[in-house]
């Protein structure tokens, strides 16, 4: 006999079931079946159980302390810094961050242009980093579903996230802050792959506000963060779905510890001459570039979890 015969055996004596050995290799391959789900599933629902956890927080911190400032003002850096401080921990443990390049963003205002994952948790550790190092808010500009889900209304109100309409970007760049966007959006999230096609459409909005604010552009990319989380392979309903709703119904899995690397770009400078068309296509072209240096085309799991044992970083 078996030692798994054997505890079968055991377990139907002690609960009296009679065909519970019968049945026990069935209940096991259902129990693997659905524990290996979960796995897909954990650590998403972990990041997302995080978020909502965050603006709890923040809800007791603004009650407890009564305050009632702008969301965006300085009194609300101690709370930004704790927030920010426990994301950081979050990424150096769980995919080895690290942020280069620092250097070109400009001291006054400036549109940072991203590669858009399927959980924009790689933008979340950039957000955390800039402010620890610099102490300085980059507003953020979000999809309109961003706005309608439950209970995240004071966490997007501090971290200055926006639903980005031309003025509303127009006003904080004004006001010194850095702005940033990722054209692609919720569809590049959704139906781009370990290709890492950019998916921006006819999207220039960002260009034209860039050339009316007379700032600078400045491109971002995140090694890895296709391998790190990824959506299941595109199919025509759940495309025809998002085009119909503009919802995203597709979950996204994974959560392996892979290694995120995020690269800011060298600004492409505010240039009168140049066409909204044609700055759209310089910004494209120096996300692409930052995508070709660092990255393996196709993505490769197994390599990015690799990398977290490579020290060597190839900035050059």
């Amino acid at each position: 006999m078996t030692y798994l015969s054997y505890f079968a055996y055991v377990l139907e004596e002690w609960i009296a079931v009679e065909y519970l050995k019968k049945y026990f290799f069935h209940m096991v391959i259902i129990s693997v079946t659905i524990s290996a789900i979960l796995v897909f599933f954990i650590v998403p629902l972990t990041i997302l159980f995080f978020i909502y956890l965050t603006n709890v927080l923040l809800i007791i911190y603004q009650r407890n302390g009564e305050v009632k400032a702008d969301p965006l003002s300085d009194v609300w850096d101690s709370a930004r810094k704790t927030v920010a401080s426990f994301w950081d921990i979050y990424a150096r443990i769980w995919h080895g961050y690290e942020l280069h390049g620092v250097e070109n963003l400009p001291e006054g205002p400036g549109i940072v242009v991203y590669y858009h994952g399927a959980i924009p948790i790689d933008y979340l550790y950039f957000l955390s980093r800039l402010f620890l190092w610099k102490k300085r808010l980059c507003l953020s500009v979000a999809d309109h579903f961003v706005f309608r889900l439950p209970g995240l209304k004071l966490l997007l109100e501090v971290t200055g996230v926006m639903p980005g309409t031309r003025e509303e970007c127009l006003s904080a760049l004004k006001n010194g802050h850095l702005v940033s966007i990722s054209p692609g959006g919720v569809r590049e999230a959704l139906f781009s792959d370990e290709s890492y096609q950019l998916m921006w459409g006819n999207r220039k909005g960002f260009a034209q506000v860039a050339l009316d604010a007379k700032v600078p552009i400045i491109p971002m990319y995140t090694q890895n963060v296709r391998e790190g989380y990824r959506m299941f392979k595109e199919r025509r309903f759940f495309r025809q779905l998002y085009e119909s709703t503009r919802l995203p119904f597709t979950p996204p899995y994974g959560g392996l510890p892979v290694k995120f690397r995020t690269y800011i770009g060298e600004p492409i400078p505010y240039d009168p001459n140049i066409t909204t068309d044609e700055l759209v296509e310089k910004t494209k072209t120096a996300v692409q570039a930052l995508i070709k240096k660092h990255q393996t085309i196709p993505g490769s799991i197994w390599k990015a979890l690799l990398d977290r044992f490579d020290k060597h970083c190839k900035t050059d």
